[in-house]
């Protein structure tokens, strides 16, 4: 598209009304991020992951051209010895769940495997276009087993989002639950 032959869409840019909706949807995810956030104390994600940084809850406007807003938890982003827990509220697109695991970090692929995870074939840790728009994904084990100890892991998931808040964080604090039993399993 050739932006500088396009008139400006003026009635867009005063439409007040679509930008308080935006703006307010926005504030009500982040709110769910908040208090999904809040209910896991850094000495949990500690007891899970050492070297836990805690928690931060990310604003972008444009990935793709969408804005988006992202939940960490762990924050250890070490491509060796890293790990990571994210929600990806991506506008337009969807949430997902991400497990990002560092290339010393074992994690058993089977049991990501039935929790519905996918196992991520990109080049680079949050590539999210790649990953969600291209499905740059598999769910095969022969595929998935000779590069799990060659480089760092990304696992996602798709997030049914429940239009009650509250049914939303019960949903995103269990699917956290799930993932902190995983590693006792492990």
């Amino acid at each position: 598209m050739n932006s500088s032959r396009t008139p400006l869409d003026l009635d867009l840019w005063l439409d007040k009304s679509l930008i308080q909706r935006q703006n307010q949807l926005k504030y009500q995810f982040i709110e769910v991020f908040e208090e999904v956030g809040n209910s896991f104390s850094n000495e949990e994600l500690k007891q899970f992951f050492p070297s836990s940084k805690g928690k931060k809850i990310t604003k972008g406007n444009d990935l793709e051209g969408f804005p988006y807003l992202v939940l960490d938890l762990v924050r250890d982003f070490d491509l060796d010895s890293g790990l990571n827990i994210r929600f990806l509220n991506w506008f337009g697109h969807g949430m997902y769940l991400a497990l990002f695991f560092g290339k010393n970090i074992s994690f058993p692929s089977p049991l990501l495997l039935e929790n519905g995870f996918h196992f991520g074939l990109v080049d680079k840790p949050w590539d999210f276009p790649e990953l969600i728009l291209n499905k740059k994904y598999t769910e095969r084990i022969a595929e998935i087993e000779p590069i799990n100890s060659t480089t760092f892991k990304l696992w996602i998931k798709e997030i049914q989002v429940e239009k009650e808040k509250n049914e939303l964080e019960n949903c995103l604090k269990s699917e956290i639950k799930k993932i902190l039993e995983l590693n006792q399993k492990s």
